[in-house]
């Protein structure tokens, strides 16, 4: 008997309801044990359990519209497959509706709830007859509603970016969380572009979209890859997974030929291949507190063929008395509510809470406390996150500049003007709407730091400041 994808869906959605796993490393177990699977089977399952996940918070207000049973005391089985069957009947067009229903009432008669299958049938068949004129919440009475329901977000980020940014770059930002994420491709400084245009080339031949980011040349974006283990450019060692913001966190570190760079909380181990690539001779020290984590950076080295890495399991929190003043360069690319990787890892938006963020802002501080030291003086220090939340980001660079004395040091000239002018256009729209920064920085502090946000820049939410330790410390 072949397999049915929906069920796979189904059985993902499940375990991610139990919290078993996080949904990018679930998603891909599943697809890594059914490989046999042909890419188009494969692509069905991973967009129908990412998209389900990803307008979660949509599809259960339609669903509660719909259904006399609330969607908070469904059985677990037959909330998630109603949730997949609702974005298949909204989201998947290549599906007819009279497949999904028909599908979700075989399912849930062979899953033991074959007495639903009325229930099923009748909502989901509603929802599709109305799916032209769905209810949304009354936009000018609650516009955070609204806005939470639309972009599926939880009710409390909304209000969140909304008092930092204002409505309209909120909604920019909510948007570029729901568009398409393709894989970023970084390629090995030392490929040609004749060689990168050739394996795009190669790419492209097999069915895959393939462009170059129009922030760093060496960053090229794919779509329709299903597994990029698989291509021979990256079994070969040409290229590697990695964001563009976490690329250009290294490119404002302004690395140079022979430094000794400490990543002090290094997974997944994007920024230690890279910094080591632009060390040349030098050497990077990548630190973390996974033996695992750890494992794949030095299997990500060794295909990549970088020999200059040496990887050290090491409390990021403690300070190592052998490191005082001996680094070139700090990367401290620190935990965080992940609050602008939400796109990739959809599941984020229903486990961070509010009351999590102070305790990992201490987290933080107490990690760049420990750390800062390592620099020499006139060293470099590039704080980072993947998050979209100024008390982890704005906050620290007054933190880091305030309190512990560090200088900062604008970006201008070390990212690309089109990475920088993005910048600029956030900083217009907040003027334009007068909207106040949320932590208020110096004009040097200001120079020191930016904040990537989805909507306006083709890369993750991603925050980065650059700092020198002075040399009277």
């Amino acid at each position: 008997m072949g397999v049915n994808m929906r069920e796979l869906a189904l059985d993902i959605l499940l375990s991610l309801e139990r919290e078993e796993d996080y949904s990018h490393r679930l998603i891909k177990a599943v697809l890594d044990k059914y490989d046999y699977l042909e890419g188009r089977d494969k692509a069905f399952v991973k967009r129908l359990a990412e998209g389900t996940l990803e307008r979660g918070l949509e599809l259960d207000y339609y669903l509660n519209h719909y259904s006399d049973l609330p969607v908070g005391k469904m059985r677990p089985l037959i909330r998630c497959l109603m949730r997949m069957s609702v974005y298949q009947l909204l989201y998947m067009d290549a599906v007819p509706d009279s497949a999904v229903c028909n599908e979700a009432c075989k399912l849930a008669a062979k899953r033991g709830f074959g007495k639903l299958k009325g229930f099923v049938n009748g909502v989901l068949r509603a929802i599709s007859r109305n799916k032209e004129n769905l209810p949304l919440p009354d936009e000018k009475t609650d516009p955070f509603f609204y806005d939470s329901v639309k972009y599926s977000m939880p009710r409390w980020l909304v209000e969140l970016w909304q008092k930092e940014y204002g409505r309209e770059i909120t909604r920019e930002i909510l948007g570029g969380l729901l568009a398409n994420h393709p894989v970023s491709l970084r390629f090995a400084l030392g490929v040609s572009e004749a060689e990168r245009k050739g394996a795009c080339a190669r790419m492209r031949e097999a069915g895959m979209e393939v462009e170059q980011s129009s922030c760093l040349p060496y960053v090229y974006l794919a779509e329709h890859l299903e597994g990029a283990e698989t291509l021979p450019e990256f079994r070969d060692g040409m290229c590697t997974i990695q964001d563009v913001s976490s690329a250009l966190a290294v490119e404002a570190a302004g690395i140079a030929p022979g430094d000794f760079i400490i990543d002090v909380c290094a997974a997944p181990g994007g920024k230690s291949l890279l910094a080591a690539e632009k060390a040349g001779e030098g050497r990077v020290l990548a630190r973390d507190l996974s033996r695992e984590k750890l494992a794949r950076i030095e299997e990500n080295a060794r295909r990549m063929k970088v020999c200059n890495i040496q990887t050290e399991l090491f409390d990021g929190t403690c300070t190592d008395e052998r490191l005082l003043g001996k680094a070139d360069v700090v990367l401290l690319d620190v935990p965080c509510s992940g609050l602008g990787v939400m796109g990739r890892k959809r599941d984020i938006k229903y486990r961070v809470k509010p009351e999590n963020l102070e305790s990992l802002q201490a987290l933080q501080r107490q990690i760049v406390k420990a750390s800062i030291s390592y620099a020499k003086p006139g060293g470099t220090l590039l704080y980072s996150t993947c998050t979209i939340h100024s008390g982890e980001n704005q906050a620290m660079v007054r933190f880091l500049t305030e309190e512990l004395g560090l200088e900062p040091v604008s970006l201008e000239g070390v990212l690309p003007e089109s990475v920088l002018e993005g910048k600029r256009r956030v900083a217009m729209q907040m003027k334009d709407g007068k909207i106040e920064p949320a932590v208020p920085l110096t004009e040097a502090q200001e120079a020191a730091c930016i904040q990537l946000l989805p909507g306006f820049l083709e890369a993750d939410g991603f925050f980065i400041a650059r700092f020198r330790k002075s040399h009277d410390a």
